[in-house]
């Protein structure tokens, strides 16, 4: 709408132009009304929430000892120490940071500094969702930027085999992957090697999606113009000079969008951990739907879970935002 015409005109030219169109946007508003009247009513007078508030700690942290809970708190809390540091000093590489903010969460939660050892299959709920989802993309992020860089690279070897993995990968179903990474990975590993399941789903997860983040990559990458090129080469950079400083930066804040949506994506596809008995969020609402009290409910805990998604999903979509604004 432009801004000389008002909004009468807007809604006559757009919405009430003729009868059948008036016909059609009230027939439409009335339908909406009449849904949102139907959900409000059941949100404030039949949903029995007390499913929420009665294991509102339980969809948090899941079977995580409650004596043991603070740990929680204060990895929050050294989180937004290491966020204020990177903002401060902007000469710290904060990925690294993130790196190392991401390390210390996993040791304190699970049992680092001397402290009560916590197995990961106590790790559960929305905590379990959150530690996967960040560590995951915490890793695949370089390991896409790498694949990404091989499959534009000149050296044949680097060139065919990012190629390779990236067409494999983008072939096979995630559900496949973290099924294979559960399942068929103990089998084929000698008797000794007992990795952990957490492990395992978070290399799944990873090896799928920095497939998809080096194609998002590569879009960027193609999207600058090949003057960027020459004029580096031109001012006698190396090769690899002009992809760490000239071309990389550059197709990273192209891709920003593509890349959050992925992130996005990542979130939300560790509800599949549930087929494979990790208790993630969506793990925990079948368990608590499970228990003769709330059976039922399912109306009022899944959408509890879909907010809390919602919520993580749009902080990612708000900070890709911030980034494209800013470029910091």
């Amino acid at each position: 709408m432009s801004r000389s015409t008002s909004p009468q005109a807007w809604l006559r030219k757009n919405l009430f132009a003729t009868g059948f169109d008036t016909a059609l946007t009230v027939v439409v508003g009335l339908g909406i009304v009449w849904v949102g009247w139907r959900l409000l009513a059941w949100l404030l007078f039949q949903a029995q929430w007390q499913v929420i508030t009665q294991n509102w700690l339980r969809f948090l942290i899941g079977r995580y000892p409650l004596d043991q809970a603070w740990r929680i708190g204060l990895t929050i809390v050294l989180g937004l120490c290491l966020w204020g540091i990177g903002q401060y000093f902007r000469h710290v590489n904060r990925w690294v940071g993130i790196l190392i903010g991401v390390g210390l969460t996993v040791w304190l939660i699970g049992g680092g500094l001397a402290l009560t050892v916590v197995p990961t299959n106590l790790w559960t709920g929305l905590l379990l969702t959150l530690i996967v989802a960040v560590a995951s993309i915490v890793l695949a992020f370089p390991l896409g930027i790498v694949l990404a860089v091989g499959r534009q690279s000149s050296l044949p070897g680097w060139r065919y085999g990012a190629t390779v993995y990236i067409e494999l990968v983008r072939g096979l179903p995630l559900i496949g992957i973290l099924f294979m990474a559960q399942v068929m990975l103990p089998l084929v590993l000698p008797g000794t090697w007992q990795l952990d399941r957490l492990l395992r789903a978070v290399a799944g997860l990873v090896l799928f999606n920095a497939a998809y983040l080096a194609e998002n990559i590569r879009g960027g990458w193609q999207a600058i113009p090949r003057g960027q090129f020459e004029a580096a080469a031109a001012l006698g950079l190396k090769p690899s000079f002009v992809i760490a400083l000239v071309i990389l930066p550059q197709a990273l804040r192209i891709s920003i969008p593509a890349i959050a949506g992925q992130f996005i994506a990542l979130l939300k596809d560790t509800a599949l951990l549930s087929l494979f008995a990790l208790l993630e969020l969506t793990g925990i609402a079948r368990a608590i739907l499970a228990q003769p009290n709330y059976l039922g409910r399912y109306g009022e805990v899944y959408l509890f879970i879909g907010f809390l998604y919602w919520l993580f999903c749009f902080g990612l979509s708000w900070l890709s935002r911030h980034l494209e604004q800013t470029g910091k």
